[in-house]
């Protein structure tokens, strides 16, 4: 993927992903990109400066996954207190829940990424919870 610092004919900024340099060639010859400010189709790249990161800036983000490993852990504590382990039947549980075929209550537990995607398309609300390094072990 690569981002993109863009510009419109009436100057307005914006930055947008593609999958490749040309991606975006195609997609601006196709007329498909649009300025979100004032919806011109003249699109172009502009000067970029890449982001490197300083030693400093380095520093700060290892000062900050601590605190986002411990943010996780709590949150996991939270749902593992206040919601019902249903284990591999998770998907169906849910549908269940949500059909009202049974009581409502908060449920985790496992699924694949194909169910969980159907259960959303269902209208059906999940989230994923990531697992925590401890999981991994």
């Amino acid at each position: 993927m690569i981002r993109y610092q863009l510009i419109c004919d009436q100057e307005h900024e914006t930055e947008a992903w593609f999958a490749s340099s040309d991606a975006f060639s195609q997609q601006r010859k196709r007329g498909l990109l649009e300025c979100p400010m004032c919806n011109s189709r003249e699109i172009n790249q502009t000067l970029m400066a890449p982001a490197i990161k300083t030693l400093k800036e380095k520093k700060e983000n290892l000062q900050t996954e601590p605190e986002l490993l411990n943010a996780l852990r709590k949150l996991r504590d939270y749902v593992k207190k206040n919601a019902h382990y249903v284990g591999k039947n998770f998907a169906e549980e849910a549908r269940k829940i949500h059909l009202q075929e049974t009581q409502a209550r908060d449920i985790y537990g496992e699924t694949s990424c194909q169910e969980a995607k159907e259960l959303y398309e269902e209208g059906i609300p999940v989230t994923l919870l990531p697992c925590s390094p401890e999981d991994m072990n």
